[in-house]
């Protein structure tokens, strides 16, 4: 029902009827529906908050999914990635153990990526942590994996070579030693004996006639022979797989440079020269440039009792022959 308007009259003293102009109705009917869309809006924007559209309400269960599935995959990583350092641990302290090949540095297992950008673009993500942390291990799993797949190439390739690797290895004394006697000094700190002076002595020494028959310890190749300072004429025989054999102080050369010898193959007799005090051979065993000690060289010569011996004799403090 519509509204009537009176207004008071005072000179008649009663009340006119208002009749509106048509201007004033569209205003008034403007107003009202101004008033009723803002109410609307206002009902409908309560109710999207506090309930939301059916399109927010799935992306809301989309994204509970996703991060559902991010966290199960996250653990996932994890539990690879500690199968896979289970493999790495065989690989380094038994599988390279056997073919005597150094393990592989974590340093280069464990290495990141460089560029400090990398997961830049993901950082506006939701759980950006999430996602930038799942991402990291993955990328870090792969590379291991490549890293680890590269190592095991490196080992079938060792077990390949393993039967030429054991003869090349020196296995043998240098010279003729079944008694031990001419086991004269050992590797490690020893007197010097001309100057009186605690030095590092890098081999073993034998004492024996001059022109007693040096053995090369194991396959290889004579890559120098000649003149050394210090050591006086020298043989040294390259094995392959990162080994070395020097023979030192020899009185005679009996190969030739270049040539490939065998183990147990004659190649020099013992002798005097250089800084010597007396007939002896001066053997060392070189590992990938680095002197080692060569008693641990002489598996394919000695029993155990003999082994233990020789480690006694070779551990005395007495003075060296050169």
């Amino acid at each position: 029902m519509r509204k009537v308007y009176y207004i008071y009259n005072p000179q008649t003293q009663t009340y006119d009827r208002i009749y509106p102009t048509a201007r004033q109705r569209l205003m008034g009917r403007l107003r009202r529906l101004f008033i009723g869309m803002g109410l609307g809006a206002a009902c409908f924007m309560a109710a999207f908050l506090l309930f939301g559209s059916p399109s927010e309400k799935e992306l809301r269960k989309e994204n509970s999914r996703l991060q559902a599935q991010y966290e199960v995959l996250s653990h996932q990583m994890d539990e690879a990635l500690g199968v896979l350092q289970d493999i790495q641990q065989r690989d380094d302290n038994l599988y390279r153990v056997i073919f005597m090949a150094d393990p592989i540095p974590s340093s280069i297992r464990q290495a990141g990526y460089n560029r400090t950008n990398r997961y830049d673009h993901l950082e506006d993500m939701a759980d950006a942590e999430l996602v930038v942390g799942t991402t990291q291990k993955l990328d870090m799993l792969r590379k291991q994996l490549y890293i680890q797949s590269c190592s095991f190439d490196e080992v079938l390739d060792m077990c390949r070579s393993h039967d030429e690797m054991l003869r090349c290895i020196p296995a043998i004394q240098p010279v003729s030693n079944k008694d031990l006697k001419q086991t004269a000094s050992g590797y490690g700190t020893r007197i010097d004996p001309i100057y009186g002076t605690a030095r590092f002595h890098a081999g073993m020494d034998f004492s024996a006639n001059p022109g007693t028959d040096v053995y090369a310890t194991g396959d290889g190749t004579v890559v120098k022979m000649g003149w050394q300072t210090g050591y006086g004429n020298t043989i040294i025989i390259d094995h392959g797989f990162g080994y070395e054999t020097w023979y030192a102080h020899l009185q005679e050369f009996r190969t030739t440079l270049g040539k490939k010898v065998v183990r147990g193959e004659v190649i020099g007799g013992v002798g005097n020269t250089g800084k010597s005090t007396g007939p002896h051979l001066h053997y060392e065993v070189h590992v990938k440039g680095q002197v080692v000690n060569p008693v641990n060289y002489y598996f394919m010569d000695l029993s155990a009792e003999d082994y233990d011996r020789m480690i006694q004799l070779a551990a005395n403090h007495g003075k060296m022959m050169d």
